[in-house]
């Protein structure tokens, strides 16, 4: 089995709904195993994940994003990843990541890019949606990939929308996509069928 780690810190319940939709797709996977890591609310998780963590095959990350950036709890989450970086733990290890934030544009691409960063200073393998935009006159933000995002699933929660309202489906699905994709590559790599 090729095993998958989901990473993740939500302030309002927006981002773990997205990274629900991450698990499903990874899940759905023939010869995937998915565990679910949620920061809390003091940016740490339980006192094992760093050992589990250097025992998965793929490790996608999620924040919310907030003033340009990852929530603090998930900073404090990578902080305290330079013990296995020290190691070398993470070294080829799939990665990619997921964020949500109120506006359309919100700086989520901010984001997305300390995840690459994170993953990059721990020698991991850095994959993206895969998924062209929606971005024709016909398309609305029902659509898959209609944030085009590239480098990562991006998703809106209107500050005002509570979790039944948002993210919508069409980012909840580019979520699951970009959860079936990793699943499917650390099968590829790292697993047997």
């Amino acid at each position: 089995m090729a095993k998958v780690a989901i990473v993740y810190f939500s302030g309002y319940g927006h981002t773990a709904k997205q990274a629900q939709a991450v698990h499903a797709g990874a899940a759905s996977v023939r010869g995937a195993n998915v565990t679910d890591f949620r920061i809390d609310d003091t940016g740490n998780l339980q006192p094992s994940a760093f050992e589990l963590l250097a025992q998965q095959n793929a490790i996608i990350y999620g924040s919310p994003t907030y003033m340009g950036g990852p929530a603090w709890q998930f900073k404090k989450f990578a902080d305290a990843s330079s013990k296995p970086w020290l190691a070398m733990a993470w070294k080829d290890k799939i990665a990619a990541g997921f964020t949500n934030s109120a506006s359309v544009n919100g700086d989520k691409f901010l984001t997305i890019t300390y995840f690459f960063t994170l993953a990059m200073q721990h020698g991991q393998i850095w994959l993206g949606t895969g998924l062209l935009p929606a971005n024709r006159k016909e398309n609305s933000p029902a659509d898959v990939n209609w944030t085009a995002g590239f480098a990562g699933a991006l998703s809106i929660s209107p500050s005002n929308a509570s979790v039944d309202e948002a993210p919508i489906a069409g980012d909840l699905e580019t979520a699951r996509l970009l959860g079936e994709r990793i699943a499917q590559f650390a099968v590829r790599l790292y697993g047997s069928i």
